[in-house]
């Protein structure tokens, strides 16, 4: 049993057991920081935040404390491409390649920008090995993307992009709107609404930003993801291949390594280094969860999130080799790793248990944030946090 640290914030009496299921974390399961936000109808009931940034336990986590949160990110990054659909700069069912010609190479003018949202482009990962550290090069990666075989039909299945989607998605930001994708994200996104979340974040926030606790090295880790396989996906020598170049090509590109450091920080990686606050994730989640308007600041017309939440892709995903399901660019629902308890709710998962996610039924947004990952499919500290929201409803 550990000691509880003096957790900060606030929490409407309603909404004791999520106070209590906070303070459970710390002293049973583990958690070193962390913090956890709620909305209902875009008013805040929970907002709280507790331990250490660091494994030392010498930085307080601070009201202000931000930490990668992995690819909880990919929810905003999906959120940028929508804003452009919804004022219909980009359409969803259009060629990549007519905003990104050069997409089009190797058989894949016919990838459409719904495929890449959909986790259905079949770019996985990028085929030619590239040079340590490559994923700080935006105009390397995204060349390579262009320029690479699909590892399968587009369309004909779906399989996680886990960090060539931001890439994707952020190049037709950028050609679409002629801005980098964390500036377009800034302006029409943090600012409008308020939010401190960041992709590329400056030194002079390195003094709030909580170190991730992911080990050192992705050594390794391709052989352990085969071994941790579940028996959907199957026995195919291909797949090492596959993981391999999806979770460490280039080396450094899952964080291990490489998270806390300022090169990361400074980049611009949709998938993976989007930094922010538990209550910077609810806060842009509030609007999703109520018709697209929150505050007065209208974000998505009602239509636009209805199309992005209807289910796009489901069954056993051919890169994570279990059942996924996605919208476009959301995670949805599902019964191993629900969205609380109702069956419309949507958001992002990212390593080790942060997640935001919106339930449009009880006009409900949440945020967690942290810094020491639990199991792979799911923390059992996320879990216990989502069941209080749900049980104090």
């Amino acid at each position: 049993m550990n000691d509880v640290p003096e957790i900060g914030g606030s929490c409407d009496t309603r909404f004791d057991a999520v106070r209590a299921a906070f303070e459970e974390n710390f002293r049973e399961l583990g958690e070193v920081g962390a913090a956890v936000a709620v909305t209902i109808d875009g008013r805040p009931v929970v907002d709280l935040w507790g331990g250490w940034a660091d494994l030392a336990r010498t930085r307080p986590w601070r009201r202000d404390t931000i930490v990668d949160v992995f690819s909880a990110g990919k929810g905003m990054a999906t959120l940028a491409l929508l804003l452009l659909v919804d004022s219909g700069v980009v359409d969803l069912d259009a060629p990549v390649a007519r905003y990104w010609p050069e997409f089009a190479a190797e058989g894949k003018g016919g990838v459409t920008v719904r495929m890449v949202l959909a986790h259905r482009a079949g770019l996985p990962a990028i085929h030619r090995e590239l040079p340590p550290l490559a994923m700080y090069d935006w105009s390397l990666m995204t060349s390579a993307l262009a320029e690479d075989t699909p590892w399968w039909e587009p369309g004909s299945r779906h399989g996680y992009h886990v960090n060539t989607f931001g890439f994707l998605v952020g190049e037709i930001v950028r050609r679409a709107s002629g801005e980098t994708f964390g500036a377009f994200f800034r302006r029409h996104v943090a600012e409008s609404l308020g939010a401190d979340f960041h992709f590329g974040v400056g030194p002079e926030h390195d003094e709030r930003i909580a170190d991730h606790l992911l080990p050192d090295d992705d050594r390794g880790l391709a052989d352990f993801l085969v071994a941790a396989d579940p028996p959907e996906a199957g026995a195919d020598p291909r797949r090492r291949v596959l993981l391999e170049r999806v979770y460490v090509n280039p080396s450094g590109i899952s964080g291990f390594g490489t998270v806390n450091t300022r090169a990361w920080r400074a980049a611009e990686m949709p998938s993976t280094n989007g930094h922010g606050n538990a209550r910077a994730v609810a806060r842009i989640y509030a609007p999703l969860a109520c018709g697209g308007v929150t505050d007065g600041v209208r974000v998505l017309a009602p239509a636009t999130i209805d199309e992005a939440i209807a289910e796009a892709s489901v069954g056993v995903d051919v890169v994570v080799g279990r059942p996924s399901r996605f919208g476009l660019g959301f995670q949805l629902t599902q019964t191993s790793r629900p969205f609380g308890t109702n069956p419309r709710s949507f958001g992002h998962f990212g390593t080790g248990g942060s997640l935001g996610f919106a339930d449009p039924d009880a006009r409900l947004a949440f945020g967690y944030t942290m810094n020491l990952p639990g199991p792979r499919w799911k923390n059992p500290r996320t879990e216990a946090l989502v069941d209080a929201v749900y049980a104090s409803l």
